[in-house]
């Protein structure tokens, strides 16, 4: 449910929110398959984010109830891409495309993802 610290000056979710929201979902789902940020340390590698390319269609406004989705819809090698999408009531309020590159918590370099990170999200 969208709360007050949430609404900018306009009246509306504030957009870097609108992020936030869809960072939760994203840990949420990583968490869910066992794939939490500690777990991925100790595997040796990170997702770190490359670039964000968000659409919004509609505001959310106070008290909404807003359903945040995401979906891994491309994995190559060190690179993935996650489609997120936020809706009220079933209406598109934001869409936003993720490139996301894996990295060697170390190093900082990017690395390939162990075949075990791919098999808990479903890409092998």
């Amino acid at each position: 449910m969208v709360v007050e610290s949430d609404i900018d000056s306009l009246g509306h979710v504030n957009n870097a929110v609108y992020l936030r929201y869809i960072e939760d979902c994203v840990t949420a789902h990583a968490e869910s398959v066992g794939m939490g940020l500690p777990r991925l340390r100790q595997l040796g590698v990170i997702p770190v984010v490359h670039r964000h390319t968000i659409t919004y269609h509609r505001s959310a406004l106070l008290r909404d109830e807003l359903e945040v989705s995401t979906e891994i819809v491309a994995f190559r090698g060190f690179r993935a891409t996650r489609h997120n999408w936020i809706v009220r009531e079933g209406v598109l309020l934001v869409e936003c495309q993720t490139e996301w590159v894996w990295v060697d918590p170390l190093r900082g370099r990017p690395k390939a993802v162990p075949p075990e990170i791919q098999a808990a999200f479903g890409l092998i």
